[in-house]
């Protein structure tokens, strides 16, 4: 058996974990506001990943009619933060 370091103990089991979206939507809500701006990060109430969907909630709908808009950049923006293509679809909620 080989040796690991425990960083990449710790990378192999985020990987293949099912804690890796949690803690990758964890990672995107601490940026969250760099990302998209103080005005979308106020309203924006939720951030979840499932496989490789992002979900967003918020109940304001003109946020919703423009994070819809957005999707392409966000995935863009989201994608270059976590360091790898993790996100390739966006659902507003």
């Amino acid at each position: 058996m080989g040796e690991y370091s425990l960083g990449d103990a710790l990378k192999y089991f985020l990987n293949h974990s099912k804690l890796k979206g949690y803690i990758q939507a964890l990672q995107i809500e601490d940026v969250w506001e760099q990302i998209m701006g103080k005005t979308i990060a106020k309203y924006t109430e939720k951030i979840q990943i499932q496989g490789k969907t992002l979900f967003i909630t918020t109940s304001m709908a003109p946020l919703k009619q423009e994070l819809l808009y957005q999707k392409d950049n966000i995935i863009k923006r989201v994608n270059e933060t976590l360091g790898e293509n993790t996100i390739n679809n966006v659902v507003i909620q």
